[in-house]
């Protein structure tokens, strides 16, 4: 049972969260701090290395470092709110358990996948969906980012999104592309307003935008695991770093703050592997 002094500080933690974190982060934080107050009274170095090892048995271990990392925070957050009192914790962190490495990533588009489900979504008169997967394997956005995008943004050629901490999140539309998707918005007279919509004329949903996609996947044959909003967000790194090597500039097209994340997207598909060493070894 999680005390009324508990809820307080859970409370005060969740508006210390939100001044620098997504809504879905903050929530799966808080969701960790509730776990642990519902199995332990007491907030200890003790308690929190059985939370840890009760973790590490019932949760994978992204899930686990997951909530590590929430605990920590809280930590953190505690010593800030009351150092006198959190003392004790002051120094203290908890590990983060080891995550095998994968040295291909299969789960990612392959360009000719990529291209055979453009041309057919295009072909079969689908240039909604076909946008769709355009602007994602252009631009490297989210498909959060996706369905903010508006015919104004395209005119203008990129869009601007603000972080709760007030960081600037700019994405580019190459020429090309924003000549072609405003030629498709005068052909159906739209001339302003969100350019992914559904029927009812509101922003398609990332869920019902990660449903259709495998719809689509299904239907022109196309292995349906490696169709999903965030495998086209992949391949736009994969392809920039093969026609220009700069992982740093990446990392800000992608909006990474921290280039170790962009570096996951130098990792090759077994496919990809395979062929580089048909060229590599003629020993």
């Amino acid at each position: 049972m999680i005390t009324s002094n508990q809820k307080d500080l859970i409370l005060a933690f969740e508006n210390y969260l939100k001044k620098n974190l997504s809504a879905n982060t903050t929530a799966a934080y808080l969701g960790s701090v509730r776990l642990y107050y519902s199995m332990y009274r007491v907030m200890s170095a003790e308690n929190l290395e059985r939370f840890r090892s009760y973790m590490i048995t019932h949760y994978r271990p992204a899930t686990v470092n997951l909530r590590i990392h929430a605990m920590n925070r809280y930590l953190r957050f505690l010593t800030e709110y009351d150092g006198e009192m959190w003392l004790p914790l002051k120094d203290f962190r908890l590990p983060s358990v080891k995550l095998q490495k994968k040295s291909f990533s299969d789960s990612v588009i392959s360009n000719e996948d990529y291209e055979l489900l453009k041309r057919r979504l295009r072909e079969d008169g689908r240039y909604l969906w076909y946008f769709v997967v355009r602007f994602l394997g252009a631009t490297g956005a989210r498909v959060s980012e996706l369905i903010q995008i508006k015919v104004e943004h395209l005119t203008l050629g990129y869009l601007d999104l603000y972080s709760k901490g007030g960081k600037l999140r700019r994405i580019y539309f190459p020429d090309a592309l924003a000549a072609e998707a405003l030629d498709w918005c005068e052909a159906k007279q739209q001339r302003s307003g969100f350019l992914f919509v559904n029927r009812r004329g509101r922003p398609i949903s990332p869920r019902g935008i990660r449903w259709q996609l495998k719809h689509y996947a299904r239907l022109y044959g196309i292995d349906e695991s490696t169709v999903y909003p965030h495998s086209f967000r992949h391949r736009f790194a994969i392809n920039f770093l093969a026609q220009f090597n700069d992982i740093s500039l990446l990392a800000d097209l992608l909006g990474h703050e921290n280039i170790e994340t962009t570096r996951i997207y130098l990792t090759k598909t077994s496919k990809e592997q395979q062929e580089l060493l048909d060229q590599l070894i003629t020993w």
